[in-house]
């Protein structure tokens, strides 16, 4: 499960990660979670960007995961075509 991106607040560290079984999907996504979250949220990048999962996230954290992944789109999508390609995605880390 390669982490493509982590974006740490004061409160909440949230990590965007692929799941390896995610390379036999077309559809660009990222699975989003935090420490103690085991049912990640999916959200799809392409080709807007949309809650396909809920997982174990509040309706006030995903609102907060949506507004990170729609401002961080074109990063996320560029993780996804490193890691289509086959190729070690190298994990961007943001701070709030």
């Amino acid at each position: 499960m390669p982490k493509a991106f982590v974006y740490a607040t004061a409160k909440v560290i949230w990590t965007f990660l692929f799941y390896g079984t995610d390379n036999n999907e077309s559809r660009a996504h990222v699975h989003v979670g935090k420490a103690g979250v085991v049912d990640l949220a999916k959200i799809w990048l392409e080709p807007e960007v949309e809650i396909s999962k809920k997982g174990e996230l509040t309706d006030k954290q995903l609102v907060q995961v949506l507004e990170i992944t729609n401002r961080f789109q074109k990063e996320l999508l560029e993780q996804w075509a490193v890691f289509k390609a086959g190729r070690k995605v190298k994990s961007i880390r943001v701070k709030e």
